[in-house]
């Protein structure tokens, strides 16, 4: 068992708290729900970034590869100045959601390199302009830009052109749970020697206003380079600084004197720090030595093309010589990390893959943050304060007041999502458990606890409307978790994680039936469920049009949900016969929503299109006939992800199971019959549930893999390129509505804000339906084929087209034959400058038609899942014999 390894196994058994501290700091706390107290709910407008140095939060910090206790007690990052900028760099910079072209976007550049599951070795590079940062310029020239235009970002400003920026490594290393090494490791990449100002900063979250903490905590002066930090709650911790740098202090209080023009409840304010590097004021400094904030300032000439380091540490009991380990311990900790990153990619062999890969890795790790939301408090304010607008009890999240979130939770992005999203999570929890399976199966769990979960069984979806409808894949998580970490210990399944969740996914699952199939007809609505650009209208707002909206997706969803549930209720029957009765209740469902779903009712028009060949979403406007919405997107394919293979043996196993089925054969031969082969056995005698069958999946299949469709050379398109010739066009209640094909990013503000969201390639979905043509392939094997897209007259069996779609998506990061990754699209530095070319960024989404990546370009929250393709990919496999000259579609 590797080093980290042991960690893990002593922090799950509450022998050492390895996870104490970790990269717990938010990103952006500015311009969060959380911290807007407006009464019209402009959370972007409420706090800016330029109010952020002064402003003193109520429910989370932020700062630039900050680390935090799991509480958030006391926080560390690193603060930059490089003489020339208005204010000290200590937060990253980007703009809102009103003033970017295509939504909120931050304007800097840093990447994630490296970190263990228990954050005993983290690494993370943020390039800083030597020259004044263009800030005005990015939001002037953005402002300007169209929603045809792609976003001016900070490369585009040419701040880097002739390399006159440090590139800033940031290193931490664990010598034990509560003792840690950090480095700054500061290169000159100019030909000029410069001289940057670099901060260390401490400080504590103001808690102490709450009435919860009796004593303040409190920061000072032990010596010429060590502060003590101590806390009612937390005890003392020593932190020592390289050398004797300038130690300052003050409060993480707001400066109510700039920002409100009233005066100061407190006489050092949280920007004073900031005041006197820039503006040389000590006016606002403890001339005491103490506060709840403080930096050890280094003023430092950096040589041109040479570096400089500064190490400190920080330790719950002080050691003598205690900076005498640093180099050391960051030595160890790193060649650990190596060692557990070498087994979990002994496969791979290609060093630009084995590249990409740690560094999605680092990402998801890098990305968990402490999130702090109590809905009631934030609704109601604290006592002796001043209260919230009475507004805001009939707005925003007013029916959320049981939710009271304190935890660690995985982000999708800690800048431009610095909030959980139900359905993100969900996805990145599968590389985690890859990494850390308890870390996975506890987030799982986290959002189905009755504190996060609604009394009514909605899941929560993500701060800013925590009732919009996500789609339902916390079952499928829940099950690929399971059976990852079943495998990973040696075929023992974690019963009670699976039990666990099972029970909650029940009443998150009855939730969707009462509240998502209005008529009880087994076709379900669910608005939005992520997929903006995909449709002529918000299908959020289908009220508008006075008429209802009959989802393919939302049903589709669904009847995986029911397949999902299915497959956890035979996993428990392991454990408990008892649950051959829930496989039975979600078997029901999956075939009545097939049955829906194929109009056997005859009651309303079918979701398929005969003329199409391909699913459709229905709408139906009172004294109108049902109207298909003929929108060629992923909203057709979501069907293709309701498929389960099951061994036939289980079923004999399963007495009431079986004989369920055999009333269904037999008294229901019409929904029986749309379940694909599951009276034929297939490969290893496994039946196969499935909601496509025969000329259906053909039909989808071939529409997927069209390249004047779906099929890109980067994944699959969320929206077929057949509407960039051909829109889709609808008259609604006297309006003209349409959509088109365009392969980057939105060219509509229909949505508002980001509408970019879910462009062509679109790594969750890409995800999905690898898997499930994985799943295909399990019950056929070899048995059915498709010919090759290039219709070269080879043909491929389902798990190589999975193969092949996982292959065009890691090719969005690889390097070409050019040496260029399609990812990096124009940007001819990130292409080709050594200093940049092999730092990646894991975008939101890519463009369509040149892989280029758009939207968040942090988000290895779900396009972290790239790690999982790459190690499926590479994972030692039983051949198996593929019969390439195999008709079309044989089956």
């Amino acid at each position: 068992m590797s080093a980290e390894r042991k960690r893990l196994r002593e922090d799950k058994d509450f022998k050492k708290h390895w996870k104490k501290w970790g990269p717990y700091l938010t990103e952006r706390q500015w311009g969060t729900v959380r911290e807007d107290y407006s009464p019209d709910g402009a959370a972007w407008e409420n706090v800016t970034h330029d109010q952020a140095r002064s402003k003193a939060y109520r429910w989370g910090e932020e700062g630039i590869a900050g680390i935090s206790d799991y509480k958030q007690k006391l926080c560390l990052s690193w603060a930059f100045w490089n003489g020339k900028d208005p204010f000290i760099k200590e937060r990253l910079f980007g703009l809102t959601g009103n003033q970017g072209n295509h939504g909120e976007d931050v304007k800097e550049l840093y990447y994630y390199l490296d970190s263990t599951p228990t954050h005993s070795y983290m690494k993370m590079l943020y390039k800083y302009p030597q020259e004044e940062f263009p800030y005005k310029e990015l939001e002037i020239v953005n402002a300007q830009l169209g929603k045809k235009k792609p976003e001016y970002e900070l490369l585009d400003t040419g701040i880097f052109d002739e390399n006159k920026y440090f590139d800033i490594f940031i290193e931490y290393a664990k010598k034990d749970f509560e003792d840690i090494v950090a480095r700054a490791t500061i290169h000159n990449r100019g030909n000029e020697d410069k001289e940057i100002w670099v901060m260390p900063t401490l400080w504590f979250r103001k808690t102490w206003f709450t009435g919860h903490e009796p004593f303040m905590p409190k920061l000072s002066k032990t010596s010429s380079n060590s502060i003590k930090a101590f806390s009612p709650k937390s005890g003392n911790y020593s932190i020592t600084f390289e050398g004797e740098p300038d130690l300052r202090f003050c409060d993480n209080e707001t400066n109510r004197e700039r920002l409100y023009n009233i005066p100061n409840e407190r006489p050092f304010p949280k920007d004073a720090i900031n005041n006197f590097v820039v503006h040389k004021e000590e006016k606002n400094l403890n001339p005491e030595n103490y506060g709840t904030k403080a930096a050890a300032i280094y003023k430092i000439t950096v040589p041109a093309g040479s570096s400089k380091t500064i190490n400190l540490r920080l330790q719950h009991q002080l050691t003598e010589e205690p900076l005498s380990i640093c180099n050391d311990c960051i030595k160890l900790r790193k060649e650990e990390a190596d060692k557990f990153y070498a087994t979990l990619q002994k496969d791979v062999e290609d060093k630009d893959l084995l590249n990409i890969q740690r560094q999605a890795y680092a990402g998801m790790l890098w990305s968990k943050q402490f999130y702090y939301y109590n809905v009631e408090r934030w609704l109601e304010g604290d006592p002796g304060r001043y209260q919230p607008p009475q507004e805001r009890k009939s707005g925003r999240n007013g029916n959320w007041r049981h939710l009271q979130n304190y935890d660690i939770i995985s982000m999708p992005d800690k800048w431009e999502y610095p909030w959980y999203a139900a359905w993100d999570l969900a996805f990145h929890c599968i590389p985690l458990a890859r990494l850390d399976s308890e870390f996975a199966k506890n987030q799982l769990v986290l959002l189905l606890n009755e504190w996060y979960m609604h009394p009514n069984g909605q899941i929560p979806a993500y701060e800013w409307n925590f009732s919009d409808v996500n789609p339902p894949v916390h079952a499928w998580a829940v099950m690929r978790v399971y059976q990852i970490d079943k495998k990973k210990n040696g075929g023992k399944g974690d019963q009670e994680f699976l039990e666990r969740a099972f029970h909650k996914l029940m009443l998150n699952f009855t939730w969707w039936v009462n509240q998502k199939d209005s008529d009880g007809q087994n076709i379900f609505e669910g608005g939005f469920l992520g997929l903006d650009n995909v449709s002529v209208f918000d299908r959020s707002s289908v009220e508008h049009f006075k008429g209802k909206l009959e989802q393919a997706d939302a049903t589709s969803w669904m009847a995986m949900f029911s397949l999902n549930m299915l497959r956890i209720s035979l996993d428990l029957c392991e454990f408990n016969k008892v649950y051959q009765f829930s496989a039975t209740k979600f078997l029901e469902h999956f075939l009545y929503i097939a049955g829906a779903m194929n109009n056997i009712s005859k009651e309303h028009i079918s979701l398929w299109d005969e003329e199409d060949q391909f699913f459709y979403d229905v709408l139906h406007i009172p004294g109108s006939p049902s109207k298909k919405m003929k929108v060629r997107s992923i909203v057709g394919l979501i069907p293709f992800f309701a498929v389960e293979p099951i061994r036939e043996e289980l079923f004999n196993s399963l007495p009431e199971f079986k004989k369920r089925l055999d009333f269904f054969l037999r008294e229901k031969p019409a929904l029986a019959s749309l379940v694909s082969s599951w009276v034929q056995p297939g490969m290893e005698k496994r039946r196969l549930f499935s909601l496509l069958r025969g000329h259906r999946m053909k039909s989808v299949l071939k529409k997927m893999l069209d390249s004047d469709e779906f099929l890109s050379d980067f994944g699959i398109r969320s929206l077929s390129k057949y509407h960039e010739k051909h829109p889709y066009s609808i008259e609604l209640n006297g309006q003209h509505l349409s959509v088109r094909y365009t392969p980057g990013e939105s060219d509509t503000r229909m949505f508002g804000g980001n509408s970019n969201w879910r462009g062509p390639i679109w790594f969750p979905i890409n995800y999905l339906i690898i898997e499930s043509l994985k799943r295909f392939d399990i019950y056929y094997g070899g048995d059915f084929s498709i010919e090759h897209p290039t219709g070269s007259g080879n043909f491929m069996t389902m798990d190589m087209v999975a193969k092949d779609i996982s292959n065009r998506l890691i090719k969005l990061f690889k390097k070409d034959k050019n040496g260029n990754r399609p990812a990096f699209g124009r940007q001819k530095k990130m292409q080709e400058d050594p200093h940049f070319k092999d730092y990646i960024l894991f975008y939101e989404y890519f463009n369509g038609d040149n892989g280029t990546g758009l939207g968040a370009s942090h988000q290895t929250g779900w396009t972290g899942l790239v790690a999982e393709l790459i190690y499926k990919n590479h994972k030692p496999k039983t051949a198996r014999v593929h019969h390439d000259t195999a008709p079309l579609f044989r089956s």
